[in-house]
């Protein structure tokens, strides 16, 4: 279904839409438009999305057991010493 809008743009963007049409990569200037808000759409949901991922792991980084910095150099050095060892790199 469509709906009828009325709508303002800057005379760069309706030179730019009607460039589009002209050029036959857009049969009207309401196709340009509707892409264009689509493309947003899109991007609006995906930024969305994005949001609430990041979200969630702060949540769970948050909610984890922490280790002690002692525990992280102890877990860096071992793990520093396996990739030597699997490389045959003398320390």
């Amino acid at each position: 279904m469509s709906v009828k809008s009325s709508i303002s743009l800057t005379e760069q963007q309706d030179a730019f839409a009607r460039s589009l049409v002209e050029t036959g990569r857009y049969s009207s200037l309401s196709s340009v438009l509707q892409q264009g808000l689509e493309l947003l759409r899109q991007k609006t949901e995906a930024e969305a999305a994005e949001t609430e991922a990041l979200r969630m792991l702060i949540r769970r980084r948050v909610d984890e057991p922490k280790i002690s910095a002692m525990d992280m150099e102890e877990r860096i050095a071992s793990m520093i010493e396996r990739k030597r060892h699997a490389l045959r790199v003398e320390s």
